[in-house]
Parts: C-alpha cells; sequence; structure tokens
C-alpha cells in the first residue's frame, strides 16, 4: 500500500521498519520538529526522522497539520492511507478523511483503557499486571476509533517502562503489519469501543515526579518503574541535594519508621513508606554524577540511618 507514516520517537521506528520491510510503499514521514536536548541544547532530531533519512525517505516536519501547505503536501503526496505511531499531535478532520483506506493508529494501550498521552506510563503506575497495543481506526476523538488488533505483555514486578516500551514497540508493529494484510484482504474486522469501560492517561506532569514517602511503598514502586529511564523520580536528602531514582524493589519488610525515613546505611538502601511497608532503592543517580548502584552511593556515606527523604524545603 502506498502510505504516509506519521511518528515521532523511537517508539514508532519500530512500525515504520515493519512496513518497509514488509514491502509497503512510504511515501513520506511526517514527524515532530527537530528539539533542544542535553546540557548544550543542541537540536535533535527524533528518532523517526534519523531512521527515515537512513532509509533513504523523505521527511516532513510541518508546524501544523491544518494550514494550506499541508493540505498540498497531502495531496502532492496522495497517500491510500496514513499510519500514526505516537506522532504526538491530533490530526484534524481533513486529514482523517484524507486517504481512501483511512488512517490506523497504533496506541500503547488495551482500549478503551487508557486514552490519551501516555498510556504505557499510567498503565505502569497503576500496577497493571496486562498491558498491551491496540490497532484502531482513528476518528475526531481522543483515541475513541474503532478497534482492530490487539496484543497483549506481561510485564515483570520490577520492569520499568524502558523495557515496557521496547516489548510492546514490537508487538504493535507486529500487530500492525497484521492489520494492513487483513486490510488488503478485505477481512479486517471493526470493533467500536465501549465508551463506559474508557480511563485517560493524560501525559505525566512534572509534580508526580516527585516522591511523597507518606504514600504505599508498592504506589511509589509502581511511579518508579513507570517514569524510569526518563524523566526519572526525584527525592531530596537532608542537605537539599537532588536524589533521582532508577529503579526499586519492594522486599517484603514492614518498618514502624518515619515516611521516608532510611532505614540501613549499609549494603542496601531501604526506606520506610506511609503504610509501613519498606521500598528498597536498588539504582539512583545523584545530583552532578552518573547512575549508580544505591550500594555504591552508601559507601560514600551520603546517608546515614535516620535520615529522611523527601521534599526539599522551600
Amino acid at each position: 500500500m502506498k502510505i504516509l507514516f506519521m511518528g515521532t520517537p523511537a517508539f514508532a521506528v519500530v512500525s515504520l521498519d515493519a512496513l518497509v520491510a514488509a514491502g509497503h510503499e512510504i511515501c513520506g514521514v511526517v514527524t515532530k520538529k527537530d528539539t533542544p536536548q542535553g546540557r548544550k541544547m543542541r537540536l535533535t532530531p527524533p528518532p523517526v526522522k534519523v531512521r527515515a533519512e537512513e532509509l533513504g525517505l523523505p521527511v516532513f516536519q510541518p508546524d501544523t497539520l491544518r494550514d494550506e501547505a499541508f493540505s498540498g503536501l497531502l495531496a502532492r503526496l496522495d497517500p491510500e492511507l496514513i499510519v500514526v505511531v505516537a506522532y504526538g499531535k491530533i490530526l484534524p478532520a481533513s486529514v482523517l478523511s484524507y486517504p481512501p483506506f483511512g488512517c490506523v493508529n497504533v496506541h500503547g494501550s488495551l482500549l478503551p483503557a487508557y486514552r490519551g498521552a501516555a498510556p504505557m506510563q499510567r498503565s505502569l503506575m497503576d500496577g497493571q499486571e496486562v498491558v498491551g497495543v491496540t490497532t484502531m481506526y482513528m476518528d475526531e476523538g481522543m483515541d475513541t476509533g474503532d478497534m482492530l488488533l490487539t496484543r497483549t505483555y506481561r510485564p515483570g514486578e520490577n520492569e520499568c517502562f524502558g523495557s515496557v516500551s521496547d516489548a510492546l514497540a514490537r508487538l504493535g508493529a507486529d500487530a500492525l503489519t497484521e492489520t494492513l494484510r487483513k486490510l488488503e484482504a478485505g477481512t479486517l474486522v471493526r470493533v467500536p469501543q465501549d465508551g463506559r469501560l474508557a480511563t485517560v492517561a493524560p501525559k505525566i506532569d512534572r509534580g508526580e515526579e516527585t516522591l511523597d514517602f507518606s504514600l504505599p511503598a508498592r504506589v511509589l514502586h509502581n511511579r518508579i518503574r513507570a517514569l524510569s529511564p526518563a524523566p526519572l523520580c526525584r527525592t531530596f536528602t537532608p542537605d537539599g541535594s537532588l536524589l533521582k531514582i532508577v529503579s526499586s524493589s519492594l522486599p517484603g519488610l514492614f518498618s514502624e519508621g518515619e515516611a521516608g525515613e532510611v532505614l540501613t546505611d549499609e549494603k542496601k538502601l531501604l526506606v520506610c513508606c506511609g503504610d509501613g511497608r519498606v521500598l528498597e532503592i536498588a539504582e539512583l543517580l545523584p545530583e552532578g554524577k552518573q547512575r549508580m548502584k544505591a550500594a555504591d552511593y552508601l559507601r560514600g556515606r551520603k546517608l546515614k540511618k535516620g535520615d529522611l527523604l523527601g521534599k526539599k524545603e522551600n
């Protein structure tokens, strides 16, 4: 099929590669603008742009999809189908209605659950034991279109967003290529979503990155998983130093200590939480340092038993 692909992050690259491998004609790739990144704020292209250029595909980075310039581009490319994977912008009706075979999206949840910008992170935050992806026809709603195919995945108890996203990217690409095979064969079945079962997955708010140790240990553990490897959860030491938390676990221990209290300063960084359960911080990123194991951090005696982790005092 003649396809216009729209996507931005690494999650979308896997689907782009799968479409090319399946022999589809990619008439163009639409992605978001390059953004400043890193300490030096260097202008950095999104992963989809990098991969598309490696594949020799034409790349477009429009400011908007709603002007005459994009309408003209669409008419010039004249795709039979638009495939959208984590593009990051809402498609207007003029784009949705253009291709004769419609617009197909790969969404990182088992719809109608977790409609919105951060489905994978939110499902991990909520401690879902089964997550997945859905291919769907797009309409003017927020992830409200008819469902096509799904794939499921069971993350490990300590598995973070990074590896879950990689797994779902592969499953999404597999579901997408099968969706297009069925579409071409005329055997694709559309399943309307039950709006009564819908939940939303808004993008992560910066305030959610700061850990509140008065919350239950499992809630904190799931939040750490959901925000790793980026942007990472954070807390502060008694002297106000920033600690970003890369990974954690639930060792099955209990304590009567105060929420946020460090319970040991030896080989394990154990912290008491609001429900009396203990959270083990396994890997962290100290301010101005590289990522390290908690045991290595503790060797520097940056924390001692009885210290309190928590929000930075103003």
